[in-house]
């Protein structure tokens, strides 16, 4: 393992393990802005946590954060950490198991190595060596290739003034393929579309680096393909993010372009 995918792997156990011990424990919640934007102390104390194991090995290294008073933008010269304590704290003050603590490292913008632990569903993926990870054992992509069958997900919550482009999202996907999923964590959803478990992962909305910079490292290093709303290759900073196994990367895009449409009426 790489030193940089050593220490995203190790920051993201403990940070997990932190914010695992307050699970289902009754935990306070506070909300930043919308009803549905909530934090807890678990989210704190997990990035602290995360926080002090990166730089106990990367002192000087830029970190980029959902909580308290770390960057907010992925800097575009020089190594730099994103991460997220909790990414589906929603799931987590409702008791669902479906979150995660993910940690990236970047050079120059670019994901080098990262980790996405799930400690109460007992998963952990990685990102090293442009290879991706389940549990220790590589996972790809699903080679379906019918439409028909697959499973795909809308994902990044769309606030009530634009619930139109979530329908519209929806509809895209419904009226596209066999299936539809929503987690409530984009970490998780692009993991799972990296090990097989779904064929594409949809959004119109600029998703914060914290909520998908490891999920689509994973996604890519497991094959599949990533892109932005308009099919560009997907960055941190990029509008909206579409992710697939690849094999009607067309078709999944067209299903966000839906919600795009939508949103530029």
């Amino acid at each position: 393992m790489s030193e940089r995918a050593d220490c995203a792997l190790r920051a993201a156990e403990a940070g997990g393990a932190v914010a695992l011990g307050s699970f289902r424990e009754g935990i306070a919640v506070e909300t930043k802005g919308d009803k549905t934007d909530v934090v807890t102390q678990a989210d704190r104390d997990a990035q602290e946590t995360v926080v002090a194991a990166i730089r106990e090995e990367y002192p000087e290294d830029a970190i980029v954060g959902e909580e308290d008073e770390e960057l907010r933008d992925v800097p575009e010269s020089g190594p730099s950490w994103i991460i997220d304590p909790i990414d589906g704290t929603n799931n987590f003050v409702r008791g669902i198991q479906m979150w995660t603590t993910s940690v990236a490292a970047t050079v120059d913008g670019e994901i080098v190595a990262g980790a996405s632990v799930c400690p109460a569903l007992d998963d952990t993926y990685l990102l090293d060596d442009g290879a991706a990870y389940r549990n220790g054992e590589a996972i790809s992509v699903s080679d379906e290739a019918d439409p028909e069958a697959f499973t795909v997900v809308p994902t990044v919550w769309w606030p009530f003034e634009r619930r139109e482009e979530y329908t519209a999202a929806c509809r895209g996907i419904v009226e596209r393929f066999g299936d539809m999923r929503r987690f409530g964590s984009a970490q998780l959803a692009l993991a799972l579309c990296a090990a097989g478990a779904v064929e594409g992962v949809v959004t119109n909305v600029e998703a914060n680096p914290w909520d998908s910079v490891v999920g689509a490292g994973l996604v890519e290093a497991a094959g599949g393909t990533v892109t932005d709303i308009h099919g560009e290759s997907w960055r941190h900073d990029s509008r909206g993010l579409v992710a697939s196994n690849g094999e009607a990367h067309d078709l999944v895009l067209e299903a966000a372009r839906e919600a795009e449409a939508e949103a530029e009426r």
